[in-house]
């Protein structure tokens, strides 16, 4: 990974050479797309699907992060960087991609962690570094419905000042992705509500405000996917997990399952994926997040 000072260096020459090649070919006024609607960037899958339900068709969505890509591990290319200083608004989340917190232009951009309660980060003391940067809270807010909805009714109001020709339809849109997950929670409060067991083993902690909401116990392998447990980790974690009768240790789509295997293979227990949405799935958000409750259901006992 590279240092803080290396990337934010890299980023200014792709700035710069971007400033270049847009003087060479004439500037404009770059912030719309074909047919007059603003070009809106979103940083990776979750925040991209949020913008394209509240966007509709009056914003030209693309999103930095590529299908299968870990979000954390982006390094933006010189075109990006042009996207986000063209774009009429970049939604992100500071801290999950360094390269884009460099970039954003603050007038211009919505971090969707402004619009919300955090959680700390996990395991961590504020100051400490995850993924090769500097964290004091959780960033996985969208695996709680609840949060994206209010970002949902926040990026509405963003959207509406950026394209106030379509203000009331970008409301409008933002108010009903609302309620389809004010939905979507009462569907993971019922179906979580009667379960045999709290405890949530996983192989690195993602799911904080998933458990937060619904009452669970997060307990991860490791703190982050890219730094492998010690045994005396695992063996804690395999203590934990027999006394609490779990039954399922949860991997990742984009993570490799070789860690949750072997606690598994001595807990006795089985795994599934648990997807954190970091990118895009078969379906879509909602889709694949009642996947997820379907699988927790079955991992823990659940009897709703």
């Amino acid at each position: 990974m590279m240092s803080g000072f290396s990337r934010s260096y890299a980023v200014g020459l792709l700035a710069g050479a971007t400033l270049l090649t847009t003087a060479a070919c004439g500037s404009g006024s770059a912030e719309t797309a074909a047919g007059g609607r603003p070009e809106v960037v979103a940083a990776f899958y979750p925040l991209q699907w949020l913008t394209e339900q509240v966007g509709g068709s009056d914003a030209h969505v693309t999103v930095l992060t590529a299908p299968g890509v870990e979000p954390h591990d982006l390094e933006l290319s010189i075109q990006q960087v042009t996207e986000i200083q063209k774009a009429a608004l970049t939604v992100y989340i500071k801290g999950v991609q360094p390269a884009v917190d460099d970039a954003v232009d603050a007038d211009k951009s919505f971090d969707a962690a402004t619009a919300v309660t955090t959680l700390p980060a996990s395991g961590h003391e504020e100051g400490e570094e995850e993924h090769g940067h500097e964290v004091s809270y959780d960033p996985h807010l969208w695996l709680d419905p609840t949060r994206l909805a209010t970002i949902a009714a926040k990026l509405g109001e963003r959207l509406a000042a950026a394209d106030p020709a379509h203000a009331q339809a970008y409301k409008d849109r933002a108010a009903k992705t609302a309620g389809a997950l004010g939905t979507l929670d009462q569907e993971f409060a019922k179906g979580l509500s009667t379960c045999r067991t709290k405890s949530l083993v996983t192989a690195h902690e993602a799911f904080g405000y998933l458990a937060d909401r619904y009452k669970l116990k997060q307990v991860g392998i490791t703190l982050d996917p890219e730094t492998e447990p010690s045994p005396a980790r695992i063996s804690e974690v395999a203590k934990l997990a027999k006394a609490e009768g779990v039954t399922t240790i949860f991997t990742e789509s984009l993570v490799s399952p070789k860690v949750a295997e072997v606690l598994a293979n001595e807990v006795g227990a089985k795994t599934a994926v648990l997807d954190p949405l970091e990118s895009r799935p078969s379906g879509d958000y909602l889709s694949a997040m009642r996947d997820n409750l379907k699988t927790l259901q079955t991992a823990l006992g659940c009897t709703a």
